[in-house]
């Protein structure tokens, strides 16, 4: 039986805002989960599951392409009151990502038999080690497309993100001294911050005329050294997030990483390990797949104006997905990426309304752009 389901704007705004009202910190999403396992269910979706990490996994409509749907249900920690305020809708989560995860969930609910099968994924662990995405990609899902729910804004579609590396860097000098006779030995923390300052500039060197999303960049994120307080530290670990460019990738960057960190220790005359803490290639989707035409003919169609492509300066789900499975993924959603985390994190319900009816415009143009380039 092939069974439409109208989603009116109303219902769609209230059920964005009970998914908000159910505050799903990373590896706390189980309510999350169930809430869209229920939803799925009223709106005919079949095969829904909760797999063995927490995602919610559910099936519409049959036939190709196949299109995998996929929005995070967990947010960054510290809750933001859920309330509506003129044309805006607050709450953690409102801009990333339960506005482009719900707008998914209505624009695969309109998909009918026989126009394509979508797999709509809400998944665990974005904000934190990717627990979810890393599961999902093992499995063999017989994917041709992937979009992922990130917020873009509506006129936006983000077709690369950054590679990342976190590195564990530790200094380790011979001795210690009191304080009061601080020329007796060299002091850590003081040795990590010439060295960290060192690694950055060699690393970022030469980048001038790149763009923001062209760039690699070094920032220092953690630091943690000394025993007391009146004793100079032998001691010092610093993290590192590493964002690399499209252009490069995580074994030249790591290459580059071990020969400054044994040229700098050589100089400095200090002990230096590194280790690598999480690794991230970067990703960029071809800019004239039938995924990205679609999107254009979508916006267009909603919005009479076409979308700008753009390279995202961070690091998503996409990445993994893009690099193990080889097909046309981006990421789209309604919602401006620069409310993200933030402490009255807010989302246009204009614009999550109007980005549920672009994702399924964008759908219906997908059936037909890949029955062409299969003929």
């Amino acid at each position: 039986m092939d069974t439409t389901f109208t989603v009116t704007p109303r219902f769609a705004v209230k059920m964005l805002e009970k998914a908000l009202r159910l505050y799903t910190p990373s590896l706390s999403e189980k309510p999350m989960a169930e809430f869209l396992a229920d939803k799925c269910d009223d709106l005919g979706f079949e095969d829904i599951h909760i797999d063995e990490v927490g995602n919610i996994i559910a099936k519409k409509g049959s036939g190709s392409p196949k299109i995998l749907l996929c929005g995070h249900m967990d947010v960054v920690p510290g809750k933001v009151k859920v309330r509506k305020e003129g044309d805006a809708l607050y709450g953690r989560g409102a801009s990333d990502a339960k506005a482009p995860l719900m707008a998914m969930l209505f624009a695969a609910a309109a998909i009918q038999n026989n126009n394509g099968t979508v797999t709509f994924v809400g998944a665990v662990d974005e904000e934190g080690n990717a627990t979810g995405i890393k599961n999902l990609v093992k499995e063999n899902m017989d994917i041709d497309y992937a979009i992922f729910g990130e917020p873009s804004g509506i006129k936006q579609v983000t077709i690369a993100y950054k590679g990342r590396l976190a590195i564990n860097l530790k200094i380790s000098v011979e001795d210690s001294s009191h304080a009061s006779a601080p020329w007796l030995s060299k002091n850590a923390i003081h040795e990590s911050m010439i060295f960290v300052r060192e690694l950055k500039e060699k690393l970022e060197h030469g980048q001038e005329e790149k763009s923001k999303g062209m760039m690699l960049t070094a920032t220092m994120t953690e630091i943690k050294g000394g025993t007391s307080h009146n004793v100079t530290p032998k001691d010092c670990e610093t993290t590192f997030d590493i964002r690399i460019p499209v252009d490069m990738d995580c074994k030249s960057v790591e290459q580059k990483i071990a020969t400054l960190v044994k040229d700098i220790a050589q100089e400095r005359k200090v002990e230096a390990f590194y280790s690598i803490l999480d690794e991230t290639e970067p990703f960029e989707a071809p800019h004239n797949s039938p995924l990205v035409r679609a999107f254009t003919l979508g916006v267009m169609e909603v919005e009479h104006s076409r979308p700008t492509l753009i390279r995202k300066t961070g690091t998503g789900d996409m990445n993994v997905i893009g690099n193990q499975w080889d097909i046309p993924v981006v990421t789209y959603g309604p919602g401006d990426p620069h409310e993200a985390h933030t402490i009255d994190e807010k989302v246009s319900i204009d614009e999550y309304l109007r980005g549920i009816e672009i994702l399924k415009k964008t759908l219906q143009h997908l059936k037909r752009l890949h029955d062409r380039k299969m003929k």
